[in-house]
């Protein structure tokens, strides 16, 4: 498993050298756009609608557009001096309890192994965290950004995932046509909260899986074994010992009819 970041875990005076590893991945399967006509891939790219040309990305800068049309540039070196990208540490603030945090809070997951040296104090914090009931609120920097993180025991080790701030997660009192308060029927409730008793289970993630993409890849698969295959155009490239002849022989195509007659006239005298 390859290795996305090293730091340490820090609570009071205690630092814990740790790795981080992706804890999931996407399983979509992706797809290319091609041109319907040929089939060749679509090639993107970055063009500056104003100047109408084509740009390369040492001429792009960031800016912050706080009016329609109208920006503040940040420089890199500005963004720089206020990253917190230095600080390799996973710092735990509190620790609470994890039922008091929703479900619509937490974003990615990443498993966290110790470092070298860092065996014993690891499972030191797992042990507690586990006998306590405990998770860590945490704050890490990742990609320039700082996140706001809990750490918690998972199976035989650590994992931390990155939760949403609270001004990200946005209000469901926004949510256009939610009912207000209602009588329900007793007959009715009843009813509804027998069915949840007679589909309620132990979760068993292993018995769900993504119908759509097992439907796609058979189809793609279908298409492979009847060699319902396109294959793309080979898109011309100049050779540099070339470019010079390919250079005047455009030239020539491009110079008026006369001035070409002219020219073959003068050739075969």
């Amino acid at each position: 498993m390859h290795t996305m970041w090293k730091g340490s875990i820090s609570f009071g005076l205690v630092h814990i050298p740790i790795k981080l590893f992706a804890a999931t991945e996407e399983k979509d399967i992706k797809m290319r756009y091609l041109h319907k006509e040929c089939h060749t891939p679509i090639k993107y790219e970055k063009v500056c609608p104003a100047c109408e040309k084509e740009i390369e990305t040492n001429d792009i800068v960031k800016g912050y557009e706080y009016e329609p049309g109208r920006f503040v540039i940040i420089e890199k070196e500005e963004l720089e001096e206020i990253s917190q990208e230095k600080n390799k540490s996973i710092e735990i603030i509190d620790f609470v309890k994890l039922d008091e945090i929703d479900p619509v809070y937490f974003n990615r997951s990443y498993f966290i192994g110790p470092s070298e040296h860092g065996e014993k104090a690891y499972m030191l914090l797992k042990q507690a965290m586990d006998d306590s009931g405990k998770i860590g609120v945490a704050k890490i920097t990742l990609r320039a950004k700082e996140h706001l993180a809990v750490v918690r025991v998972y199976n035989k080790g650590l994992v931390m995932e990155t939760i949403y701030y609270p001004d990200e997660v946005r209000k469901i009192d926004h949510v256009p046509g939610l009912p207000t308060e209602m009588n329900v029927n007793e007959k009715e409730l009843k009813m509804a909260i027998q069915l949840i008793e007679q589909l309620t289970t132990s979760f068993d993630p292993s018995k769900y899986t993504d119908q759509y993409r097992a439907s796609l890849m058979e189809l793609i698969q279908g298409k492979i074994t009847g060699n319902e295959v396109t294959i793309a155009k080979e898109v011309p490239q100049t050779d540099i010992l070339q470019l010079m002849e390919a250079l005047q022989a455009s030239i020539e195509q491009t110079k008026p009819v006369k001035a070409r007659a002219v020219r073959k006239k003068k050739v075969t005298s």
